[in-house]
């Protein structure tokens, strides 16, 4: 097993409440570069209004710690919330980027949506990242593993001692992602949730969401040696336990609320539709599209 020898990232994480997600900024304190992973786009549902606030906070941070964004990454395309990486490349100019098996993920989604003209290449994004590619934030090696399960394109980016395990992995005492979304596939997600407890037992994990078991505070860092020890099913080790629990469980569960409004802006970079000829933009709802689906009660 490898040891840690290189440099220390900072890490800021950013909880957002109404998605219990949790949005980074990663950077390098020697160069003062940095990268933005998985940002939120405000969304109330019911109204239908959008709004930036996590993504300002995000900007106020990057100001008073006077950085350079290298990369907005965004770890897969998201189904629980509305990415703001095309906001902040607006704001910014600085690239974006996801995981190049985003291109099957688009496939899917456009079928759903019945978008045939919707290009299924990434060119939505400035970069598409590789499994297994290495790059640089200021002095930071940065590694993608690719970690499919909870979607074909999930992508873990190991930074320095600090892992980024997207919705693979939650805090040691809540457990791991769902794998019942169109693509997903349990026993993927066990090898994949193995390949990320195999890095040395004293790196830093940080989760994508936190829902607060019992109440508690919100925690989104833990490390391997944690992991290990204590998320459920995972420390017994055995595979097929954690496949029929997975696929037991997840047949309980509804689909996440943001899941049909998000993946259609999620699978264009973060772009909201445009205008229609009255300025107002509008957001598409495939009906029945999920036949058997949980109802949320």
């Amino acid at each position: 097993m490898r040891s840690f020898t290189g440099k220390q990232p900072v890490v800021k994480g950013f909880f957002e409440k109404r998605t219990s997600s949790v949005q980074y900024v990663v950077f390098d304190p020697a160069t003062k570069k940095c990268v933005i992973i998985d940002p939120v786009l405000d969304f109330e549902e019911k109204s239908g209004t959008t709004a930036t606030r996590s993504a300002e906070a995000i900007l106020s941070y990057v100001n008073e710690q006077q950085l350079t964004i290298e990369l907005i990454l965004d770890t897969h395309a998201h189904a629980d919330h509305l990415s703001a990486s095309w906001y902040l490349k607006q704001k910014t100019h600085a690239p974006v980027a996801i995981g190049d098996g985003v291109c099957e993920v688009q496939k899917v989604w456009k079928q759903i949506y019945n978008w045939p003209d919707l290009p299924a290449d990434g060119s939505q994004w400035d970069r598409l990242i590789a499994n297994g590619e290495k790059f640089r934030i200021g002095e930071i090696e940065v590694e993608a593993i690719l970690s499919p399960g909870h979607t074909p394109a999930s992508m873990t980016y190991v930074m320095g001692d600090a892992v980024f395990v997207h919705d693979t992995l939650f805090a040691p005492d809540y457990g791991t992602a769902r794998a019942d979304f169109p693509g997903g596939n349990a026993a993927q997600l066990w090898r994949s949730i193995q390949r990320i407890l195999a890095l040395p037992e004293e790196f830093r994990v940080f989760t994508g969401h936190d829902y607060q078991p019992g109440g508690r505070a919100v925690s989104f860092e833990s490390t391997i040696a944690e992991q290990r020890s204590n998320t459920h099913l995972v420390r017994t080790g055995n595979e097929a336990a954690f496949v029929a629990f997975r696929e037991s469980r997840d047949k309980t569960l509804p689909l996440p609320k943001l899941l049909l409004p998000s993946l259609q802006v999620n699978i264009r970079g973060g772009r909201l539709p445009e205008p229609e000829s009255n300025g107002r933009r509008y957001l598409k709802i495939p009906l029945d599209a999920f036949e058997g689906a949980v109802w949320d009660e």
